[in-house]
Formats: structure tokens, C-alpha cells, sequence
């Protein structure tokens, strides 16, 4: 068997990333105020992550790429989506870092980070608030009624080229008196290379 030569990844450990992709299998658990219960939803989601310039912070250098994920309820493709986050996720070679910061629109930001490899197949950011590292935000209404009190999430990147993520954001609801494990899972698979050989693909 010849020998796989492997090229610099200057993205490290994001670079499998890099494309557009589709999944099929997402399950979101969460409280449904509407029903007042915390019920499974099945979705359709589609991503994409595309490189961004070299990020320079004093000595600091990074790469990274900006991302979007938006998803739709299973029979509810045609119509608007229920979730859509946009942000980017960074690497610190120097110091082995991994970041994942972005957005929701539910007034909610997240930095979340963690230590990996080069090389690395799986990846966990974690973001607790208060932190003066990897925190997050929330607004005064979220504060009040759906506290986010941890965040955790990681991609694992699979043999087969597609890659599977799962995220938990921990929550204190008013409406139930408890806290509240709110988690998402999906596996999707690359609908397009983005390389000036990939034209088409």
C-alpha cells in the first residue's frame, strides 16, 4: 500500500471542515413552551464552512474559518427555519487551542474553547458564564427565565468523510423550577468541496 503523505493543514484540526454539507438525522431535545413539555424534534440541516485571513492578535496567529448552520423540522423544509447560528471557529497552533464563537438569535453569544491536536478527530468546546475565557452572554429575558448555565459541544470527524457533532446547553427554567439539558445531535456528509479543483463538486 503506498504511503498517505500528508499536507500541512495550516487549518489543523478544522480542516476536514472545510465545504458545504447536509444531514439528515438531527434530533434536537428541548422544553416546548407552547405545550409546556421538553419533547424530540427531527431535522434537516445544512452547513457550511468556508477559510477565513489569518487572524493576527499580537503574537498570537491564528486560522480559522467562518460557518453557518441552519435547520429545518423534518416536513417543515419549505418553510422558515427553526434554528440558525452563524460564527466562526478558530486555531491556536502555538498554544493547541480550538475555538467555537458564534451567535444564536435568541440574544445569546457563545465563546467556547478547548485544548487539541493538530491532527486531532475529535474536538469539545466548552464555555461556562462568567468565564474569562470561554463564556457566554445571554439577554435580560434569557437571564430571567431560561438561564444558560453550561455550555459543551463536540465534533468528531468519522471514517466515511462525514462528520457528527453534539452539543448540550445546559438551561434553569422558570416554567419548570429545574435545570434542563437542552441537546442537539447530527451526522452530515459534504455536498461540496471548496478548493479551485473541486469546481462542480
Amino acid at each position: 500500500m503506498a504511503e498517505v503523505i500528508h499536507g500541512p493543514q495550516k487549518l489543523g484540526p478544522l480542516t476536514p471542515l472545510v465545504g458545504d454539507w447536509e444531514g439528515d438525522v438531527g434530533v434536537d431535545l428541548s422544553y416546548h413552551n407552547k405545550d409546556d413539555e421538553t419533547a424530540q424534534t427531527g431535522y434537516f440541516e445544512k452547513a457550511w464552512f468556508h477559510p477565513i485571513p489569518v487572524v493576527e492578535n499580537g503574537h498570537q496567529t491564528m486560522e480559522g474559518l467562518n460557518y453557518q448552520m441552519t435547520a429545518w423540522r423534518h416536513g417543515e423544509e419549505a418553510m422558515a427555519p427553526f434554528h440558525d447560528e452563524v460564527g466562526y471557529l478558530l486555531w491556536d497552533k502555538a498554544n493547541g487551542q480550538v475555538m467555537r464563537c458564534f451567535a444564536v438569535p435568541r440574544g445569546l453569544a457563545i465563546l467556547a474553547g478547548g485544548s487539541a491536536g493538530p491532527r486531532d478527530e475529535s474536538l469539545t468546546f466548552k464555555a461556562e458564564p462568567g468565564a474569562k475565557t470561554y463564556g457566554l452572554a445571554q439577554n435580560q429575558y434569557l437571564l430571567e427565565r431560561a438561564e444558560a448555565l453550561a455550555f459543551s459541544s463536540t465534533f468528531t470527524f468519522n471514517g466515511d468523510g462525514s462528520f457528527s457533532y453534539t452539543s448540550d446547553l445546559v438551561l434553569r427554567l422558570a416554567a419548570t423550577g429545574g435545570e434542563l439539558h437542552h441537546t442537539d445531535r447530527n451526522t452530515l456528509h459534504r455536498v461540496k468541496r471548496i478548493h479551485p479543483g473541486a469546481q462542480g463538486q
